[in-house]
């Protein structure tokens, strides 16, 4: 995508400013500008016989980034399409998530590819009745990088500065949550403390740790695996932290009021990312290279192996949106300060995600006590 002037300066302010989690942090899994793209050049195209559904057309957002594998490869090879028939996926890209909801508050955006935070905060901003979650995408893919030869145990981090994507998103959280069960104290509005916290745009951060203007990161993929091809050393991978090495990296949400007038689109919808998750998994090896081509298509670059080989295994695609993790991830920002105990009930809608499970001869899935009354 052209860089602009104003682009520009927003990216670098970012690599400064920590925004308030409750105006919108990025999603997890995504970084850079807040501009959008259409990726219509990319979508798969529609049979000319193919029967529509209630609605002429459904608009999905994602990011370009391997932790959406699942609406890059659907996308890209047609999946999803194909399970809606002659109803047109109109796909866009997004690169932060709060451009993302403020597509899907304004109309512009039907379903999309989202992290938790701004999950939980545009359904907590809205009082529950912008969006629902309606199925998981991604686990996993976050790891604590550092520099070798100032931090050799995790005791190290002590003193050190250590970049997170913003406040209050998903992986800075985790962080502050992680240095307080140390017995560690820092402040989480300025990040200072026993360990200096320093909310770093991720396109920004390997710049920052070539200049030493960081000691370390934690952060999803493939930041992390960038900045080991810089020669970082993985100190930690979050995934061993969580119950069954599992958390919430990607959600799939809808508009309240696009579930309720188009069901048998969401359906649809479901159905394509069922399948391409089942895909990705039983092929994982031309999944790397379809995820891989469809960055290149979106961003104009694919990743280099060194980067995405390392990434591409840390990353489980998973229909579960492992909604207890997410009710996890609220409590440590409140534990942090970052945000007032959030009332979550009905942030979940799994129906037609556990019908569409049922049909393939999948498990359900559990809401964890958040789903819709």
């Amino acid at each position: 995508m052209p860089a602009t002037t104003r682009t520009t300066l927003r990216r670098s302010l970012a690599a400064t400013a920590a925004l308030p989690l409750l105006i919108g942090a990025l999603a997890s899994c995504g970084y850079g500008s807040d501009a959008t793209k259409d990726a219509s050049a990319e979508k798969a195209p529609v049979a000319a016989d193919a029967k529509k559904l209630s609605a002429p057309e459904v608009r999905i957002g994602y990011f370009p980034n391997l932790t959406h594998a699942t609406a890059l490869i659907g996308v890209k090879d047609g999946l999803i399409q194909k399970e809606l028939g002659g109803t047109v996926l109109k796909p866009q890209t997004f690169n932060a998530g709060p451009s993302e909801i403020e597509a899907l508050n304004g109309g512009s955006l039907d379903i999309g590819f989202i992290g938790p935070s701004p999950s939980i905060n545009a359904y907590v901003k809205s009082k529950g009745k912008n969006l629902r979650i309606i199925s998981g995408s991604a686990s996993g893919g976050v790891k604590l990088v550092v520099n070798p030869d100032k931090i050799k145990t995790l005791d190290d981090l002590k003193g050190k500065r250590i970049a997170t994507p913003q406040k209050g998103n998903t992986q800075d959280v985790a962080l502050l949550n992680w240095i307080a069960e140390k017995g560690w104290s820092v402040d989480a509005e300025s990040g200072k403390g026993d360990v200096s916290v320093v909310r770093t745009d991720n396109k920004v951060t390997p710049d920052a740790y070539k200049s030493g203007s960081i000691d370390g990161a934690w952060v999803p993929e493939p930041t992390a695996s960038k900045l080991v091809s810089q020669g970082a050393s993985v100190l930690l991978d979050e995934t061993s932290l969580w119950p069954d090495k599992k958390f919430v990296i990607t959600n799939i949400i809808v508009s309240q009021k696009f579930l309720a007038e188009h069901p048998d689109v969401v359906e649809a919808v479901l159905r394509g990312t069922v399948k391409t998750n089942a895909w990705i998994n039983a092929n994982p090896d031309k999944a790397k290279e379809s995820a891989n081509a469809a960055l290149k298509a979106e961003s104009g670059k694919a990743l280099d192996a060194k980067v995405i080989d390392p990434a591409w295994p840390s990353i489980a695609t998973t229909n579960d949106p492992l909604a207890s993790t997410l009710k996890t991830q609220s409590e440590w920002a409140v534990k942090a300060k970052l945000i007032d105990q959030p009332d979550l009930a009905g942030i979940y809608d799994l129906t037609l995600l556990n019908k569409v499970l049922k049909a393939e001869g999948q498990p359900e899935v559990s809401d964890a006590g958040l789903g819709v009354k």
